[in-house]
């Protein structure tokens, strides 16, 4: 239920659909002769659209998430294994083409062939299977292994786990899959803004990950100010920045995680 709940409440949270369903609204208000409702829905429309695409509200909401975490330094030096987290795959394309196509978060596993490298006796575990709820697609757990294996990973050091659709469920699905045992060490990669939360998830289901963020969406230097990106990556950090802060906060109320950001030690 909260799956489900948490993709609807999205489709119509999500800034561009507010947007849309805010004109739709103010049409429909003017059409009935409600000028004020329509008034003010047409000016909420444009105030998200201004305040998403030509200002830096998105990035300034993804800095403290960003910078929370940082990559240990030095690097440990003996690794258990690597987790990845999904998201990273075109997964209705994938379905239908069977490539492995990657979106904005396929840093994630660019970032696991340089570890599989930097460690080669590491496990390489993929955790995710198909989080979507209207559109048909293809899990990560089943795309990974074609772009991994091609980039040079042993098929033998893949773990796969292919059951999960959200945060919560990677984190609890790939507890029971891996058992680890007390001194290992394993790495978690996950885009940066969705580190805080990831790692709270794995810590609440009593896996104490090693955080290792990728996939930077800001610079980090955004001030007050005019969007300092193109329209369309302002606009898409906003929504970035609103899901995951509300993510944290919907977790927090429903004691996913325990705080809204986990202890850095």
């Amino acid at each position: 239920m909260f799956f489900t709940l948490s993709k609807l409440f999205w489709i119509v949270a999500t800034p561009i659909n507010l947007i849309g369903i805010l004109i739709a609204l103010s049409i429909g208000a003017r059409l009935l002769r409600f000028r004020r409702l329509s008034m003010i829905c047409s000016v909420a429309a444009l105030s998200i659209l201004g305040l998403g695409a030509w200002t830096t509200a998105g990035a300034l909401l993804l800095h403290p998430l960003e910078d929370y975490y940082e990559r240990p330094v030095p690097p440990p030096d003996n690794v258990a294994g690597v987790i990845v987290l999904g998201g990273g795959f075109e997964g209705s394309v994938n379905l239908a083409r069977g490539g492995y196509e990657l979106n904005a978060s396929g840093d994630r596993f660019v970032e696991a062939a340089i570890l599989a490298r930097l460690y080669p006796e590491a496990k390489i575990v993929v955790t995710g299977g198909s989080g979507t709820l209207l559109l048909e697609g293809e899990g990560d757990g089943d795309t990974a292994p074609r772009l991994l294996t091609a980039l040079g990973v042993e098929p033998e050091r893949l773990v796969l786990e292919r059951l999960s659709r959200n945060t919560q469920e990677n984190a609890t699905l790939t507890r029971e899959l891996l058992n680890p045992q007390r001194g290992e060490v394993w790495l978690l990669v996950t885009s940066a803004f969705h580190m805080p939360r990831s790692v709270g998830l794995f810590r609440k289901a009593g896996f104490d990950v090693v955080p290792w963020p990728t996939d930077y969406r800001t610079a980090g230097t955004e001030t007050l100010g005019l969007a300092q990106d193109n329209v369309a990556d302002s606009l898409q950090n906003l929504a970035i920045g609103l899901r995951e802060w509300i993510g944290l906060i919907a977790y927090r109320l429903t004691g996913r995680i325990d705080g809204i950001f986990p202890p850095k030690t």
